[in-house]
């Protein structure tokens, strides 16, 4: 069920309306690009709320503030201090980021809050040498379910995506979409809904659960799924490195217990949770076709060569890719 005190407070935050911190000793500026009752909102974000507040005994707490940056540039913002804390999808920013693409790869077996919790267990096992997150604290590594397209017009199989403008979020799906045949268009997620309406887009790639947080079951009734997904979506929950080295010491360790693995599986329950409620959710004006066994066979080789691209690419950045990339999957398995 959706936590409605969670979700009354994102509303309240994000229009800048937060209760005051009361008794609190620090109040964290979290930076939101996502509507009020989106599941980072009422979720993610309210959750990490409650562990800071539960590790330092309410010494530390947070209020949402959206409207202060676009998705793209929202670790900037933090770099800068204009915001204590944002999360930041690694697909905007293309070159910036090479490693946080193994998590995005298609074929892996197993759901979001299992992929992030390796995701994090790998980074620090492989991707942290990269230094891609640099000039500001890594809070969480986290991913959504598997990303599946969502049409406007029906489809009875992967060839009819072939030449669908598409809405593509970045990383490696667009490495996919590109060996589908999807004619990429470039919106940011707050977009989609306008973007879908229009007509300017056939199709959106994301995740189910973006069926409820942008409204998709309204602009695209028809889901195509392949199974285990198309792609996944690498996000990071970051902090100011200044405003974390200008807490007390004892402050710092006790966040510490909670950032990193703890609060990356907790942001992947969430987003498992967002794809339940959307699945729940979809009524008669949903029609749902899953990929016939030649489409997830023809996939399968699709999957691969982009697999190699991304591993080649971490390879080039001096890290053991095949490694790293078992690591995920072993990892993925035992949890």
């Amino acid at each position: 069920m959706i936590n409605f005190k969670r979700a009354a407070f994102a509303i309240a935050a994000t229009t800048c309306m937060a209760l005051p911190a009361l008794s609190q000793d620090h109040t964290m500026r979290i930076s939101t690009w996502l509507p009020p009752s989106h599941g980072i909102n009422t979720e993610i974000f309210a959750g990490l709320i409650e562990m800071m507040e539960e590790a330092t005994d309410g010494a530390v707490t947070g209020e949402l503030v959206s409207g202060l940056a676009p998705p793209p540039a929202q670790m900037d913002l933090v770099q800068d201090g204009a915001a204590d804390m944002a999360i930041i999808f690694h697909g905007y920013q293309p070159g910036r980021f090479v490693g946080t693409q193994l998590i995005e790869l298609p074929g892996y077996q197993g759901n979001a809050e299992a992929a992030s919790v390796a995701y994090w267990r790998v980074y620090e096992e492989h991707l942290a040498a990269l230094e891609e997150h640099r000039g500001v604290k890594l809070i969480a590594l986290n991913t959504h379910g598997p990303g599946q397209m969502h049409l406007r017009e029906a489809a009875s199989s992967l060839g009819d995506l072939n030449g669908l403008k598409t809405r593509i979020g970045g990383g490696v799906a667009g490495n996919v979409g590109a060996q589908v045949g999807l004619v990429g268009i470039n919106v940011p997620a707050p977009q989609v809904y306008e973007t879908l309406d229009s007509g300017a887009a056939d199709a959106v790639a994301m995740n189910v659960g973006e069926r409820i947080g942008f409204k998709l079951n309204e602009v695209a009734p028809v889901l195509f799924e392949m199974p285990g997904g198309f792609y996944r979506g690498s996000f990071a929950i970051i902090m100011s490195q200044e405003t974390f080295d200008g807490l007390p010491a004892d402050i710092q360790t006790k966040l510490d217990t909670v950032f990193g693995e703890a609060a990356s599986r907790m942001a992947g329950a969430a987003w498992d949770l967002s794809d339940k409620l959307a699945y729940d959710a979809m009524g008669d004006g949903t029609t749902t076709v899953t990929a016939s066994a030649e489409d997830q066979a023809a996939f399968a080789t699709i999957a691969e060569t982009v697999k190699a691209e991304i591993l080649g690419e971490l390879d080039a950045a001096g890290i053991d890719a095949e490694a790293a990339y078992q690591m995920v999957v072993d990892e993925m398995a035992a949890n």
